[in-house]
């Protein structure tokens, strides 16, 4: 465990739950956390002060991780429980593994409504992973890290308050409290993937690690949260560093990946891949504008690196994208457009190389980010790539994992751990098995946030070749991702719009003001569904009790033949009204019938 004096955050608490107050008392700490169950007034007062006197803790806990406001009453999160990652740049990584929601008032007249809330919380409390540390930004990255340390020499902040908003998961819920002096009590949460790895390569051992941040502007599930909002935010928006440790050295390579910048949706209708378009009346150019700006003020360069189809639906937003950078006219852009289906027909994985190629200059420009632990900068990294697909999931994951590798077998050859012309691919066949690992795990983790499944096309980011086990994995995952973005994603949807404070709880819901979580379904709903299960029981049963088929059962059979057809197609035709909305934020081309 990390030393107390080191850690930015409390680590090992006390929690204490009177009649009138939660009391969170650090072990070991000279102060405790008071939180009022019934006037919500928090403070931090010195431990001394006899409030603890014949008290026995209620339980452990090993962080705050907010308050938050639902129809009863607040709800105060803790996390409960930890798993130990690794240590990065001589800070303990941990992962989330249990956590609690008490009341403040826990006889409070419970609605139906609140348990429903409460659901939708623990849904997203309990999305595959969260992570923090006690010491570590793991908001920030490297190069950020210094020029923070930069720019305020002497400003000392909280580990929450210095991080980047972008990806603190919890932030919302954690500036509910409106307390002086408690920044040691809260506890940044951060969603992604983290993976750290002690590797040996030719003799040399080093740390290897990749940090995966998800942004919580504009975050959503797959067909429910698709492009930019007004404000230039996109969907799917995330940041990977890759980091090495050596001999007193770190380096920091980052890539981010996004859904493309303009105003487009893909809602879902039962239709195996809805037809993604335009949002009509939007200005386009305007969102894709003030994206950039924002990736350059945080990245410098960009190169726009599109793998989406350009042919059929997806070539349109390609050609969208295309021209609006263009007309963006900024030479800090450029923008590279690779089919990565057609140029991979046929299991030909090996023409990805042909993309790489296109990259190798501005990847040699760009650089990475390289300092010594005594603080002696030598580069930093100028530029990066911003890599998307339609999903920004699978395409978008393989070729990022091989600007990676290129990049480290650069970092590598620098800090003296490779020979000169060796490639990392080439030195280790254990770390390279490693490598391909990580790299799917981090495309699993990621596409099971945000499309609620595992990747697909990870058998080539595991293998380095396309598989015919892997092809029928991404058949299921194909399916169950169909399944979930129709019938489930609302409610997960909803579950990321309350907790992250997008959603705030009107008191008065379910009386003077109808409450969202009411739908209303029309006759369609409940008759089509009816009249298939009643058609496909019927059919089945002609076809197999008859002792012997005669014109009379054919015609039974064709007639209910006709209604499997007719409530099917029913179906299909009005499938916008049998999808599971999200119920705070309906999209707002959705009318109920």
């Amino acid at each position: 465990m990390e030393s107390r004096e080191a850690n930015e955050v409390y680590d090992d608490m006390n929690l204490y739950i009177t009649p009138e107050s939660f009391i969170v008392e650090p072990n070991g700490g000279e102060e405790v956390l008071v939180i009022g169950r019934h006037d919500k007034f928090t403070r931090v007062q010195p431990a001394s002060g006899g409030q603890l006197a014949n008290l026995r803790p209620t339980r452990r806990i090993c962080g705050v991780l907010g308050t938050i406001h639902l129809l009863s009453c607040d709800y105060l999160m803790v996390a409960t429980h930890r798993i130990f990652v690794g240590v990065l740049n001589g800070s303990i990584v941990w992962r989330l593994a249990g956590y609690d929601i008490i009341p403040y008032i826990p006889n409070a007249i419970q609605r139906k409504e609140n348990e429903t809330y409460l659901n939708l919380l623990r849904q997203t409390l309990d999305s595959k992973y969260f992570y923090f540390s006690y010491r570590y930004d793991l908001t920030h990255s490297l190069q950020r890290q210094r020029e923070l340390v930069t720019a305020n020499p002497e400003k000392r902040q909280g580990l929450l308050q210095r991080a980047d908003q972008r990806f603190v998961w919890n932030g919302y819920v954690l500036r509910q409290f409106n307390c002086n002096k408690m920044e040691r009590f809260q506890l940044p949460l951060l969603l992604g993937f983290v993976s750290i790895n002690q590797v040996q390569i030719n003799g040399q051992t080093f740390f290897w690690s990749i940090v995966t941040r998800r942004s919580v502007e504009r975050a959503g599930t797959r067909l429910f949260c698709r492009g930019s909002d007004e404000q230039g935010h996109v969907a799917n928006f995330v940041e990977t560093e890759q980091i090495v440790e050596f001999n007193g050295q770190l380096t920091g390579f980052v890539q981010t990946r996004g859904s493309m910048p303009f105003h487009w949706h893909q809602l879902p209708n039962l239709r195996y891949k809805p037809r993604p378009t335009l949002v009509p009346g939007k200005d386009h150019l305007a969102a894709c504008s003030l994206h950039f700006n924002d990736q350059i003020r945080l990245y410098g360069n960009n190169v726009a690196i599109n793998l989406v189809d350009q042919k059929g639906p997806e070539g349109e937003l390609e050609a969208t994208y295309a021209r609006l950078v263009r007309e963006l006219g900024d030479k800090r852009v450029r923008y590279e457009a690779f089919d990565f289906h057609h140029e991979c027909r046929k299991m030909r994985w090996e023409r990805l190389n042909i993309l790489i190629d296109r990259l190798a200059y501005e990847q040699n420009q760009f650089g990475f980010y390289h300092v010594f632990d005594d603080g002696k900068l030598v580069s930093t990294q100028t530029g990066v790539f911003r890599t998307n697909c339609i999903d920004c999931l699978d395409r978008t994951n393989v070729v990022q994992s091989m600007l990676a590798r290129r990049s480290l077998t650069a970092v590598l050859q620098k800090l003296g751990v490779l020979h000169v012309g060796q490639q990392v691919e080439d030195a280790s066949a254990s770390f390279e098995n490693r490598f391909k690992g990580v790299w799917a795990d981090n495309a699993d983790l990621i596409s099971l946030q945000y499309s609620g499944t595992g990747a697909l096309k990870t058998d080539f980011t595991r293998t380095g070749k396309r598989t015919k086990a892997g092809a029928i994995q991404d058949g299921k995952n194909s399916l169950m991702r169909y399944y979930l973005n129709n019938f489930a994603d609302g409610h997960r949807q909803d579950g990321l719009d309350l907790f992250l404070g997008k959603y705030i709880i009107n008191d008065n819901e379910g009386g003077a003001v109808p409450s969202p979580l009411e739908s209303q379904r029309g006759w369609r709903f409940f008759t089509f569904p009816s009249v298939l299960l009643m058609a496909v029981a019927m059919f089945m049963i002609t076809m197999t009790y008859p002792a012997e088929f005669n014109t009379e059962n054919l015609l039974f059979m064709l007639f209910w033949g006709a209604m499997i057809a007719v409530s099917a197609t029913g179906i299909l035709h009005y499938g916008i009204e049998f999808v599971q909305w999200p119920r705070l934020f309906p999209p707002i081309s959705f009318q109920a019938p």
